[in-house]
């Protein structure tokens, strides 16, 4: 299943969300305002995204999850965090649930946590220490997997 890039898997949870809200809705559950912060959630995500990107477009490496790494990335996000753009696809999903205020649209939330902390995280771990060794042990020893 390489084909299941993480921005697929976000965009299908995205359109199950959307089904979920519709189909099984419970309206104001979390009150005035909810839709605005779920906004913000979804902004910092991207924004997260963008940046964590930003910084492997700089120092030239490969973005794809199935790709062995040919750079540590230590710099911008990943100082806080060793998956921003998990993270980044994690916020969009969250603050989408919060915006349409309905809890069966946590359910693709829970699906995107399990699968990036489960399945394409480990992959992408495997990989890094295979590929770069020591230099990716010490970084995974000091930095977070999610915060």
């Amino acid at each position: 299943m390489k084909w299941l890039l993480p921005p697929l898997l976000t965009l299908i949870l995205l359109i199950a969300q959307v089904l979920l809200s519709v189909l099984m809705p419970v309206p104001g559950m979390l009150g005035p305002g909810a839709s605005e912060i779920g906004y913000l959630l979804i902004v910092a995500g991207i924004l997260l995204i963008i940046w964590g990107a930003g910084h492997f477009r700089k120092v030239r490496t490969n973005i794809n999850t199935f790709r062995d790494p040919d750079v540590l990335v230590t710099g911008g996000p990943f100082r806080f965090t060793r998956n921003p753009m998990y993270l980044g696809f994690f916020l969009i999903l969250f603050g989408a649930a919060v915006a349409y205020d309905a809890a069966a649209a946590l359910l693709p939330v829970a699906g995107f946590f399990a699968a990036a902390n489960w399945w394409y995280i480990p992959y992408e771990e495997r990989a890094a220490e295979n590929a770069l060794g020591d230099a990716y042990a010490e970084y995974r020893s000091r930095v977070r997997r999610w915060l």
